[in-house]
């Protein structure tokens, strides 16, 4: 992949023509949490530096195809406004309508078009619509990781109609993924969380193979634990999962790799409760789990002492109540520390566990943050993703 840093790119008065994920969510037009946003700031600097002028598209939500009022990128620009101390014109005519230098000029370095998912052309991957874009800049640049494994016009068929490269921080996204599935300093644990499964199995049948522990917390411990004749009371947890979770055991004895699940958990009546620790086998029919608790953080931690490389994709608990935030910020909290000696290689990634570290304010302590969910896992399952295809 070519990147936006390469020496032999002049990037002086171009129009770059930048496809960034700013899906940042909304309570209203007020963002909630604006991560997504902080981390593209250091690329759009550097373009600035380099007198580049921007044109940025992005997506928010997911209107299908029509014009949605309260999933205008407004907040977005707004946000970009203060944080980069430029005027950006949020442009709101037709893709085919747009005369681009009506609106880069000398007072004018930024323009930023509507949600692309206001056309339905975007996620069917029209290449007419592909063109269209294309047609208004003179470079194309993927600085979205996040939305490299959609088949989708602004990431896949516009790079055959337009010079492109990748963005920083896509760069600095693919090599530390990199490491953890090509470059592995060995021992290497995976703690992996979320409420289905099903949706991580492949992840997780590829990663056996190369890891020494995979650690179930959250609702997917869950799953294991029924799975185990555990009472799991009103816990979350899916159904018709035993064949997918037979097949983890037996792959992880064929390779080597311990499947480590809780010894202990943090319990309440309901989502609101204060937590009760009790030992797996002491739930009651009406009890949920909700953390884990003292002796598995313990074992947790045991193995992360003894891990060269960590990688974290989902909380091990309802961290939304403080009550039952302790298991996620304790296993955080030692990998802080073990990451501060220089003993360990930290990556974690998915939407609820950057909110966690985010939460607990030591996002900047890993060696990498990813705010992708899907590409992140698409890219460990060993997948070719569409965007990062198209950029080679």
């Amino acid at each position: 992949m070519k990147s936006i840093q390469s020496k032999d790119l002049d990037l002086n008065q171009k129009k770059v023509l930048i496809r960034l994920d700013l899906n940042v969510p909304l309570n209203g037009k007020k963002i909630v949490d604006t991560n997504r946003i902080d981390k593209i700031i250091p690329t759009l600097d550097y373009l600035l530096k380099k007198n580049a002028k921007i044109i940025i598209l992005s997506h928010i939500g997911r209107p299908k195809g029509r014009i949605v009022n309260e999933l205008s990128l407004k907040p977005v620009r707004d946000d970009l406004v203060k944080k980069l101390d430029q005027e950006i014109i949020l442009i709101n005519q037709k893709i085919n309508e747009i005369k681009i230098e009506d609106f880069l000029n000398k007072n004018c370095n930024i323009v930023m078009l509507e949600n692309l998912r206001f056309y339905k052309e975007e996620e069917n991957d029209d290449t007419d619509f592909a063109k269209k874009l294309a047609r208004l800049a003179d470079i194309y640049v993927n600085e979205a990781f996040s939305c490299s494994h959609r088949k989708h016009a602004s990431v896949h068929s516009i790079t055959d109609f337009i010079p492109s490269y990748c963005g920083i921080q896509l760069v600095t996204e693919v090599n530390s993924l990199k490491r953890i599935t090509d470059n592995i300093k060995r021992p290497i644990s995976c703690i992996i969380g979320g409420s289905k499964i099903s949706t991580k199995i492949s992840v997780i049948k590829n990663l056996i193979n190369k890891f020494e522990n995979i650690i179930f917390v959250g609702g997917m411990a869950n799953n294991i634990l029924k799975f185990k004749n555990y009472e799991i009371g009103k816990s979350i947890y899916e159904e018709n999962c035993e064949n997918i979770i037979d097949d983890i055991f037996n792959l992880s004895q064929k390779n080597n790799c311990k499947i480590i699940f809780p010894l202990d958990v943090g319990t309440g009546k309901s989502k609101d409760d204060k937590s009760i620790i009790k030992n797996v086998d002491e739930l009651s029919s009406d009890d949920m789990i909700l953390d884990i608790g003292p002796k598995t953080i313990s074992l947790i931690q045991d193995i992360i002492n003894s891990s060269s490389t960590i990688l974290w994709n989902g909380p091990a608990g309802y961290f939304e109540n403080p009550n039952f935030s302790n298991g996620s910020f304790e296993i955080a909290k030692k990998i802080v520390n073990r990451k501060k000696q220089n003993k360990i290689y930290c990556v974690a990634g998915g939407g609820d566990t950057v909110a966690v570290l985010n939460n607990f304010e030591l996002t900047d302590d890993f060696d990498f943050v990813s705010t992708a969910g899907g590409a992140f896992l698409e890219f460990l399952e060993g997948k070719d993703l569409p965007g990062i295809k198209a950029l080679n």
